[in-house]
C-alpha cells in the first residue's frame, strides 16, 4: 500500500507541470470578456487600455492610451521620437482601415553628403540614422477620425506614471541594461535613462519628469506643438549640435497616410497586412506559398512542415529584400506579389528534400518594438504598433524633452537604383506590422508580435497554429518557434548561403537532425522570436478572446 501511495505521489510530481486542457507548453488560459478587452507587452499599458473603455472611450482611444503609457514604461522599445502603423476595425461602417504614421528622411541630407563622410552605410546610432517621428501625429490621426474622448484624458495615464514613477518590469528591465551599455556617452542618454549613473532594474521606481512635461503640452497644445512648435525647435537645436540634419521644417511636413490594407484568403480566412513601406505582405507571400500543401497533416513542429515553413519565407524574403519600399518614390507591384498566381510559380522552386541556398527575387513584370491590440463593447477592434526600431533608437536625447529619437534611417541602402536607396525626404522601408483577420465580412482577429525580420514569421506561424493546428489564441502564441535569418537584407546586404535557424526550445532534436541532414543549419541563441498579442472575436457567444504570451512582460485583460 505504501509502495503505491508512493508511486501515485511521484506521479502527480512529474506531470505537476501538465494541462488540465490544451498543450503543455500553454502558459495560461486564453482571457474572455463581453464589454472589452486589451492585451499590450507591459500591465500597466493594459490596465491604462481598460481605465479609458470604463470612461467612456472606444478602443481607440484605449489603443492611443495604452501606447502612450508604453512610451513611458518601455522606453527602450518605443516612443514619441519613433514611427507608428495601425489596423481599425469599425464596427458602424464594418471596415478596415489602415493608417501609416512612418516618418521621412531629412530633406538637407544627401548621397553624396553621406559618402563625403567615409560611410558605406548609415550607422546604427548616432544623429545620421534620425528620421522625422511619425507617432504624435498618427495618435492625433486616429483620434481625429475616430477617437470620442479628448486626448487630455488619453493622455493622463501616461502623464501619471512619468511624473510619479512606475516600477520596471523584468524583460524591460534587462533590455533596458543592455542598451545602456553601449548608448551611456551618447548626448542626453544618461541624463534621461540612467538616473544615479546606472540603468534601473527590476522592481525600482523609474520618474521621467522630462517626458511628463512633453506629454501634457502635447495634450494641451495638440499635434503642432510637436511638429511645428517648440518641442520641433527643441529637435532641431539639438541635432544641429550634435552633427544631425533633421530639422522643424521637416517635422512641419511630415503627414501619415490613410491607406487600404492588402489581403488574401488562406483557407477561408482573409488575412490583412498594410503595403510597403512595411514588410506586412511577406506574410501573404508566405501564406500563399504554404497554402498549396496540406500542412495540418504534417503535425506541429514536424519536419515536412518545418522545411516548406522556412523556404516559404526565403521566397518571401528575396521579394522583400529588393520590392519593398516608399511606394512614393516607387511603383511596387504589390498586387502581383500576393497574387496566387505568383504563389503558384514561387512555390515550384522549392525542394522538399532539400534546403536551397538561394532564391532570385521574383521576376516580376511591369528590428525594438511594441505591439498591442483593442476590442471595445461597440465591437471596433484596433490592432497597433509602435517602435523606435533599436533598443532607444538612435541614443539620441534631448534631456529636457526625455524621449530617445528613432534610428528608421540606418534601414536605407547605398546602392543605386535599389528601391530603398537613401534619398531626401524619403520613408524607409519599415519593420512593424500590424496585422488583421476578417472571416466572411466580419472581424475574427487582431493580431501582432515583436521584433523586426521576425514580425512576417511570426505571422505565419501564429496563423498556421491556429487554421492547421486547430490551437486557441493563447497556445497558438506561446508555441515554440522558429526564426530564420540570413536572407537578403532591403539594405542591400546580400547573404547567399541558405541563412540560419534558430529554434526556441520545445521542437524534437531528431527533427533538428532530420533537417540538418537536408541542408539547414542552425544557430543557438536566446530571445529574438517575438512578443505576441491578439484579440478574437466569437461572433456567436459575442465574446472576445485575449492573449498575451511570455516572452514579454504583457498582460491581457479584458472586464
Amino acid at each position: 500500500m505504501k509502495l503505491f501511495s508512493w508511486i501515485i505521489l511521484m506521479t502527480s510530481i512529474l506531470f505537476a507541470q501538465d494541462r488540465l486542457t490544451g498543450h503543455n507548453f500553454t502558459t495560461r488560459s486564453e482571457v474572455i470578456a463581453q464589454n472589452g478587452i486589451a492585451c499590450t507587452s507591459q500591465p500597466l499599458a493594459t490596465q491604462a487600455a481598460l481605465d479609458i473603455l470604463k470612461q467612456g472611450g472606444n478602443a481607440v482611444d484605449a489603443a492611443i492610451a495604452a501606447n502612450a503609457v508604453n512610451t513611458v514604461v518601455e522606453p527602450m522599445s518605443c516612443g514619441i521620437g519613433g514611427d507608428l502603423f495601425a489596423i481599425v476595425w469599425m464596427n458602424d461602417t464594418q471596415k478596415l482601415y489602415g493608417l501609416n504614421a512612418s516618418g521621412r528622411s531629412p530633406e538637407s541630407l544627401t548621397m553624396d553628403m553621406l559618402k563625403e563622410k567615409g560611410l558605406e552605410k548609415i550607422p546604427v546610432h548616432g544623429p545620421l540614422s534620425v528620421s522625422v517621428s511619425g507617432c504624435v501625429d498618427g495618435w492625433f490621426e486616429l483620434h481625429k477620425k475616430f477617437g470620442k474622448l479628448s486626448m487630455e484624458q488619453i493622455l493622463a495615464p501616461a502623464i501619471k506614471y512619468a511624473r510619479d514613477g512606475f516600477p520596471v518590469t523584468e524583460v524591460i528591465a534587462y533590455y533596458w541594461q543592455n542598451s545602456a551599455k553601449s548608448l551611456k556617452d551618447s548626448p542626453g542618454f544618461a541624463d534621461v535613462f540612467m538616473p544615479n549613473g546606472k540603468a534601473p532594474l527590476k522592481g525600482e521606481v523609474f520618474k521621467n519628469e522630462a517626458l511628463a512635461n512633453t506629454l501634457k503640452l502635447i495634450a494641451e497644445k495638440g499635434r503642432e506643438e510637436f511638429y511645428k512648435g517648440s518641442i520641433a525647435e527643441k529637435i532641431e537645436s539639438y541635432l544641429g549640435k550634435h552633427g544631425g540634419y533633421l530639422k522643424k521644417s521637416d517635422l512641419s511636413k511630415h503627414v501619415s497616410d490613410w491607406i487600404d490594407p492588402v489581403s488574401i484568403n488562406y483557407r477561408g480566412y482573409d488575412v490583412w497586412e498594410l503595403p510597403p513601406n512595411g514588410q506586412g505582405i511577406a506574410a501573404l507571400q508566405m501564406l500563399n506559398i504554404l497554402e498549396n500543401y496540406d500542412i495540418a497533416s504534417m503535425g506541429f513542429g514536424s519536419k515536412e512542415y518545418l522545411h516548406l515553413l522556412i523556404e516559404a519565407k526565403k521566397l518571401a524574403y528575396e521579394d522583400r529584400a529588393k520590392f519593398y519600399a516608399d511606394p512614393d518614390f516607387n511603383k511596387i507591384p504589390v498586387d502581383k506579389l500576393i497574387s496566387k498566381e505568383y504563389a503558384a510559380k514561387r512555390n515550384k522552386l522549392i525542394d522538399k528534400n532539400k534546403a536551397a541556398k538561394t532564391y532570385e527575387p521574383g521576376d516580376l513584370e511591369d528590428g525594438d518594438t511594441i505591439y498591442l491590440t483593442v476590442a471595445d463593447e461597440d465591437g471596433n477592434m484596433i490592432s497597433l504598433i509602435q517602435s523606435l526600431y533599436w533598443g532607444f533608437g538612435s541614443g539620441m536625447v534631448i534631456p529636457e524633452l526625455g524621449f530617445p529619437l528613432q534610428n528608421r534611417g540606418e534601414l536605407f541602402t547605398f546602392e543605386e537604383g535599389h528601391f530603398n536607396q537613401y534619398e531626401p525626404g524619403k520613408r524607409p522601408f519599415h519593420t512593424i506590422i500590424p496585422a488583421f483577420v476578417t472571416k466572411d465580412g466580419e472581424p475574427y482577429l487582431s493580431f501582432g508580435l515583436m521584433g523586426g525580420s521576425m514580425q512576417p514569421q511570426g505571422h505565419v506561424q501564429v496563423l498556421v497554429n491556429m487554421i492547421d493546428f486547430g490551437m486557441n489564441l493563447q497556445e497558438a502564441g506561446d508555441a515554440p518557434r522558429i526564426r530564420h535569418g540570413g536572407s537578403s537584407q532591403p539594405t542591400g546586404i546580400k547573404m547567399k548561403t541558405g541563412g540560419y535557424i534558430n529554434f526556441e526550445s520545445g521542437f524534437s532534436p531528431e527533427v533538428i537532425r532530420e533537417l540538418t541532414k537536408i541542408g539547414h543549419k542552425f544557430q543557438k541563441t536566446v530571445g529574438g522570436f517575438g512578443g505576441y498579442q491578439a484579440i478574437k472575436f466569437d461572433k456567436k457567444n459575442k465574446v472576445y478572446f485575449g492573449a498575451s504570451e511570455s516572452r514579454k512582460d504583457g498582460q491581457a485583460a479584458g472586464y
